[in-house]
């Protein structure tokens, strides 16, 4: 059985209340995000199989390839709160994720970036997100995205890799 500290749900608590934003967005989509986002009209792509996701997390540079898929995936819990990562998915208070590796910032059609986002000229790539993820506002002060960061290393990789299998067609056999 895993004991989890009073002080541990604390600081998850307070990173999911306080983990993302569009603060000063004009979007209204933020406002009724969160009664439409489990009543989305695309269909669920089917589960990848173990070996899809390895040959996904394989598609990564080094660093990422030892990554625990498991821990990324609950350490992801707390950008759920603002981000969906299904192929069609809803914008919510950040934009959808599907198709992230290889995205240019700041182009997911329709939704309402900032003007520092919009003008950040890179294309998004493990070592880009991990960099993104530590601090967003260290990389591009002026982003509308509130997360204050992830500082675990391990936990940068393993959210990485899990993005990467959730967020990328699955591999052709």
């Amino acid at each position: 059985m895993r004991v989890v500290s009073f002080w541990g749900l604390l600081g998850a608590a307070a990173l999911a209340l306080g983990g993302c934003g569009q603060s000063g967005s004009s979007s209204s989509s933020s406002s009724s995000s969160s009664s439409t986002s489990t009543t989305s009209t695309t269909t669920p792509a089917p589960a990848l199989t173990d070996a899809q996701k390895a040959a996904l997390v394989a598609q990564l540079p080094a660093a990422y390839q030892g990554a625990d898929l498991s821990n990324g995936e609950a350490k992801f819990a707390v950008c759920r709160s603002c981000h969906t990562t299904s192929q069609g998915g809803e914008d919510m208070t950040g934009p959808n994720l599907w198709g992230i590796f290889g995205r240019k910032a700041g182009s997911e059609p329709g939704f309402g970036y900032s003007d520092d986002m919009k003008a950040a000229g890179w294309t998004w790539d493990a070592d880009r997100i991990d960099k993104w993820i530590t601090n967003p506002r260290g990389v591009l002060a002026g982003t509308k995205m509130t997360f204050i960061g992830m500082e675990s290393a391990t936990d940068r990789r393993d959210v990485i890799a899990f993005l990467k299998t959730q967020t990328s067609p699955a591999p052709k056999s």
